[in-house]
């Protein structure tokens, strides 16, 4: 990584929303970005904030009986509160009630009015307060908003334009010369698709007669400003634009801008268009993550299905809470909660892994060296093994990193803690011990401690309270690791003594295991049966081999509209198979999904194209769905 500054923003999250799991998702992976390019000692900065303007927010205050700003400042602690107790390390918290982005907002609109970039016009059209948009009466079916299902108000009233439309043709070839701009890449081709179609200019005021809560426009004390024209300069106003040139030159343009896939449009076209306008640079990189949904329904306060964050991490742990959501998302799709998976991946890759490996080793330390960390003696096969294991992680994650591949670089690095436990399975360290061989013993213990300090480097940008226990049980003291530090072997010192030991993550009981009946009397074997119609012997169902496959790459089979393409990961094996779900999945959907296939199926030619194999799915009525599978397997993992 070669950056001179590193500069990362969440969306500023809307006042009158309870923070969710969503808020919090976003939140915790900017945090993430940001202290693993501190580690690397590289300039951050991390923006985060709220939006507190709009008709919403208006509406709420007059409910309760109170002023909008007093709302806004109501209501706005639940936020920085939550980061708080989240472990958020953001540099600025902007609100869009402050003088610094008032003052910026206003500069703005004039400058472009000015320039002739803004202009007035009678509008007649559908008004969403929601969403605070209006919408032309060919985009909203039946007049119900396109976003929201929400009936839409006929408004006619004079406005201000934003010269949005003369920008299209630019935009679009500015998003086809910088791949990077926006990502994953569905989701550019996604924005391309919306600039198909003709562009309109933007409305950018609104009369006070209708909502007086806003940034007032500058040229016209009668209107406020459109709450998205005011909410997006949140990303170069917190960095001092225009009242600050030499803050703004040093963070801008910005490395990610993290948003929800559900505000995509407004990231990547109204703000690289009102960028252009203003002669500024565009931001690196736009990143869309996709939904947290409880089964396959996405969160809302509407549907009563929010999940709390806080909920969460305090019955589990804030460091848990957090390594989960950047563990099982696989970022830029759509990820399911659940309880259930959430104790699976903490009691498979934190309690079983990563704490049982810290207590075996640090037992046996204060056992058989009295708390001293051994000097290691020659290095076999094994030690090799874990070792190029540990290091490799590094690599693993610095490239996870640079990808926004995180669920990858914490899957090698969960991969190491589970591959240091068959070490001492192997290597026997109790075994060595009653049997006196110390020098083996004294191998064995610093191989697996060192491995650990390694891990806990790693995962110090996720669980940075819990890797900073661990360091200080390997007598390493709360010192915050070197990203440099974890690619170089041996740097644990033979004769530090131990910190005292700590359980970091207590197995979780399953709700089924908390509450077990007594077991009843044994009843007498039955005698077997009539064979039943249909029923197979165990052999012919053990000749079918169904193993995980990772999708690589989707796309749909040229003249058929059911057939989908996949190219898929299996094991180490790539192969291709061909899938009748394209009316029931789109192809950007499944990339990074691991399925089960049957992948011992003769191959067959469908359509033209070869398939290798047969996934399984699940079919309800007229839909259908894939069996995928829950929580960090590889491919080519069979199913038993």
């Amino acid at each position: 990584m070669n950056r001179k500054s590193f500069y990362v923003t969440t969306p500023i999250y809307y006042v009158n929303d309870a923070p969710h799991i969503g808020h919090a998702y976003t939140t915790i992976l900017a945090d993430v970005l940001a202290r693993y390019h501190r580690l690397l000692g590289v300039p951050t900065r991390f923006l985060t904030g709220s939006d507190e303007h709009g008709q919403k927010v208006q509406r709420a205050a007059e409910k309760a009986g109170v002023t909008p700003q007093a709302h806004a400042d109501r209501t706005v602690v639940h936020f920085l509160d939550l980061w708080r107790k989240l472990g958020v390390t953001n540099d600025d918290f902007i609100r869009t009630t402050e003088p610094r982005h008032v003052q910026s907002v206003q500069k703005i609109l004039a400058g472009l009015y000015e320039r002739g970039e803004i202009y007035r016009a009678e509008y007649d059209g559908w008004y969403c307060v929601p969403c605070e948009r209006f919408f032309m009466e060919k985009d909203a079916q039946d007049l119900k908003c396109p976003e929201y299902g929400r009936t839409l108000e006929k408004l006619t009233e004079s406005n201000y334009f934003f010269r949005m439309g003369k920008y299209q043709e630019w935009l679009v070839e500015y998003i086809h010369d910088h791949p990077k701009f926006i990502q994953p890449d569905f989701r550019r081709n996604e924005t391309l698709g919306f600039l198909q179609k003709k562009l309109n200019d933007l409305c950018i005021s609104r009369s006070k007669k209708r909502l007086s809560w806003g940034i007032e426009l500058p040229f016209d004390r009668d209107y406020v400003t459109y709450v998205w024209f005011d909410a997006l300069v949140n990303y170069i106003s917190a960095i001092g634009y225009p009242g600050d040139p030499g803050m703004f030159a040093r963070w801008w343009p910005a490395s990610y801008h993290l948003i929800g896939k559900d505000i995509l449009t407004t990231h990547t076209v109204y703000w690289p268009v009102m960028l252009k306008a203003m002669n500024l640079p565009m931001p690196e990189t736009v990143f869309a993550h996709g939904w947290w949904l409880l089964g396959d329904s996405k969160m809302s306060k509407s549907a009563g299905n929010v999940v709390n964050p806080m909920d969460m991490a305090e019955k589990y742990g804030v460091d848990a809470f957090r390594y989960f959501l950047m563990a099982e998302m696989v970022l830029g799709q759509d990820a399911s909660f659940s309880e259930d998976a959430f104790v699976r991946r903490y009691n498979a890759d934190l309690a079983n892994d990563l704490g049982n490996l810290l207590s075996r080793v640090m037992k046996i330390v204060a056992s058989n060296c009295g708390g001293i960390l051994p000097a290691p003696g020659p290095e076999g096969e094994p030690e090799q093994v874990l070792r190029e294991a540990a290091i490799g992680a590094a690599g693993a994650m610095e490239r996870s990193i640079e990808a926004m591949r995180l669920d990858q670089g914490l899957g090698a690095v969960a991969g190491v803690a589970r591959e240091a436990n068959r070490y001492l399975e192997k290597r026997q360290p109790w075994t060595l011990a009653k049997e006196k061989r110390a020098d083996e013993l004294n191998t064995v213990l610093y191989t697996a401690a060192e491995t650990l300090r390694i891990v806990s480097g790693l995962l110090y940008p996720v669980m940075p309270g819990k890797m900073l226990e661990l360091r200080e049980v390997l007598g390493m003291g709360a010192r915050e690791p070197a990203i440099a530090d974890l690619k170089v072997w041996g740097l644990l010192k033979p004769g530090t003594a131990a910190g005292a030991m700590r359980i970091l993550f207590p197995k979780v009981l399953p709700k089924a295991e908390t509450d077990v009946p007594a077991p009843a009397a044994a009843a007498p074997k039955k005698a077997p049966g009539p064979a039943v119609p249909g029923v197979i012997e165990y052999g012919d169902f053990a000749k079918v081999q169904l193993k995980t496959a990772r999708v690589l790459a989707a796309e749909k089979v040229e003249g058929a509209d059911k057939l989908l393409k996949l190219q898929i990961e299996v094991g180490a094996e790539k192969r291709q198979i061909v899938a009748g779900i394209a009316q029931f999945y789109k192809p950007e959907e499944l990339i990074g999904r691991t399925i089960v296939i049957v992948a011992n199926l003769k191959p067959a030619v469908i359509r033209g194209v070869e398939s290798n194999g047969m996934l399984l799915a699940a079919a309800v009525g007229k839909d259908l769905r894939i069996v995928m599978v829950d929580g960090e397997v590889p491919s080519g993992a069979a199913i038993r």
